[in-house]
């Protein structure tokens, strides 16, 4: 979109509970190099009004759409208020409002970019795509002020500490959610590729099933059938992955579509996420959450070393479903229908994977202490990092890559080895990533040397119990692990969205830990037998809270 100053529609959104500051103006006139940055000053304390965004580049041809944030934490009349951008002056309706107001001279514009309760403008400002300021002021005395500079197509400037922060409109900012620990499933992948499927073919309400990628003959058939048995079945998947979307992705989502299922994609602009790349499902009350995409190679398992849970935790599963809920529901989000409309797709890059894998890792159930839910770009970077810094003893990290030298995670686990901890990192050997994979194998390695560190660093050699790593797991203190579709890159931590769990208790995390061992060796499945203890031991203490439970939930007879 061009970047120049065009007369357009304002939007004013009025949220409760923003919870952010801005500068104070102390005048209007002259433009945006003549406002001070002050302390603020609020005009009445009993009834805050606060400026907290503005959104200044609509994706809609002609810059329609163009909306300022205030922040309203009680009862306000607005007649007194107005916003200026130093030419223009737009006095606020005179009503009194509580909560979530969008106030706006395109009432049909704004629904789609809001779920509050509109209120029409009968006149707007002129912001400039390439740079500006707003000013809030009440009985013309200044109260905040707002600047910006280039702002991307179709998001949000909303002020921090660390200045202006730009963010998708729809984009979500959900906490991390922190549960005690219910009945788990671990599980890896190829050995245990039959978890996927029985947890799909145990549906009897729902399943909201969220990926990257969906091309597995299994799981597509798990899906039609559940829909023939009365199932509500709902499909997100990523339009516009790397390499394109291909011929045999667009087969299945057609057929999924021709039985009922109902598919949707993010391909859509303005784009909330690079990519979706989550791989998770809810299937009535419990969430499947894995490494691995809905694919042969996958949760086909035919081909990939990767780890998955299931688990049933209410306030899990609940968050799992909010967060398809809020991603299939955005601008961004189109049916498959419409999407495909008129469409070519990408040739397939070869034949489906087709190996054959031995099974010797089976699935186990655990009671766990905790389990979080982390979610990218919303908190996923933040909780990881707090994981490797508070690590005491040891790190286990078994990865497809690692963006760089330089990558938050990899620093915070070097500062780890640094202080004592033992840290392990193993690397996947797959074509597409070893000669990078080598290099940096080779750094850590040198530089653990030279500074004496608790570190090593290896190529996986598979020696045919899987053919390639594509795992994203992290196993800290033998007692927490995380498992899900964040990659140890930038672009996947705050660009994509990831989903991942996080989950504390020696049992699942010695389980992992087992797992790692082996893929670390290169050899058969051996677990050590200190963990090899600690697993048995969590298992037999899982059989006993389900006997109980089983005993005490009895009926009468």
């Amino acid at each position: 979109m061009p970047r120049f100053r065009a007369t357009v529609a304002v939007f004013v959104l009025l949220v409760a509970g923003f919870g952010l500051t801005v500068a104070p103006a102390t005048g209007f006139a002259g433009g945006p190099e003549q406002v001070a940055s002050v302390a603020p000053a609020p005009i009445n304390e009993t009834v805050p009004v606060g400026l907290t965004g503005v959104y200044p580049n609509p994706v809609p041809d002609g810059d329609d759409g163009e909306f300022v944030i205030l922040n309203v934490t009680a009862t306000t009349p607005l007649g007194n208020y107005t916003i200026t951008d130093g030419e223009d002056r737009v006095r606020l309706p005179n009503r009194t409002v509580e909560g979530r107001i969008a106030l706006t001279t395109a009432p049909n514009l704004t629904r789609n970019r809001t779920d509050a309760r509109i209120l029409a403008l009968d006149q707007g400002l002129a912001l400039a795509n390439s740079g500006d300021y707003v000013a809030l002021a009440r009985d013309g005395e200044p109260v905040e002020t707002l600047r910006y500079t280039d702002a991307p197509e179709g998001e949000i400037a909303t002020p921090g500490r660390d200045g202006i922060r730009w963010r998708p409109v729809g984009a979500t900012e959900f906490p991390v959610v922190a549960v005690p620990g219910e009945s788990t499933r671990a599980f890896v992948l190829p050995d245990g590729s039959a978890v996927p499927t029985e947890t799909l073919a145990a549906a009897d309400e729902r399943i909201l099933l969220a990926g990257y990628t969906l091309t597995a003959d299994r799981v597509e058939g798990e899906l039609v059938a559940a829909t023939r048995r009365g199932v509500d079945v709902s499909v997100l998947v990523d339009g516009s992955p790397v390499g394109g979307l291909s011929q045999p992705s667009a087969r299945t989502l057609d057929h999924l579509t021709e039985h009922g299922v109902g598919v949707t994609v993010l391909p859509g602009e303005p784009a909330r996420y690079d990519f979706h790349h989550a791989k998770y499902a809810v299937v009535d009350g419990r969430g499947l959450v894995t490494t691995e995409n809905w694919k042969p190679a996958g949760t086909g398992g035919h081909a990939s070393r990767g780890w998955g849970v299931v688990v049933s935790a209410d306030r899990i599963v609940s968050a799992l479903a909010a967060t398809f809920q809020a991603d299939a529901s955005g601008l961004d989000a189109e049916s498959w229908r419409r999407y495909r409309a008129g469409k070519r797709f990408e040739p397939a890059d070869g034949p489906p994977a087709n190996g054959t894998f031995p099974e010797r890792v089976g699935p186990r159930r655990f009671q766990p202490e905790r389990v979080e839910l982390l979610r990218a770009p919303d908190n996923a970077e933040r909780r990881l990092l707090r994981l490797l810094r508070n690590a005491d003893e040891t790190i286990r990290i078994e990865q497809v890559s690692i963006g760089s030298r330089r990558q938050p995670f990899l620093r915070a686990t070097l500062a780890a080895a640094r202080r004592g901890v033992d840290v392990r990192i193993l690397l996947s050997d797959a074509w597409y990533v070893e000669e990078e994979n080598r290099a940096l194998v080779g750094w850590l390695n040198e530089r653990a040397a030279r500074e004496n560190l608790p570190l090593s660093a290896r190529i996986a050699d598979p020696n045919g119990r899987f053919e390639k790593i594509h795992a994203k797991g992290v196993i800290v203190d033998d007692d927490q692990v995380l498992v899900g579709s964040l990659n140890w890159n930038n672009n996947s931590a705050r660009e994509n969205r990831e989903v991942a769990v996080l989950i504390e208790g020696e049992g699942v995390a010695g389980y992992f830990a087992g797992v790692f061992q082996a893929d670390w060796q290169g050899g058969d499945w051996r677990l050590p037998a200190s963990l090899l203890l600690v697993v048995a031991l969590a298992a037999l203490g899982a059989v006993l809270v389900a006997r109980r439970f089983e005993f005490e939930t009895r009926p009468a007879t």
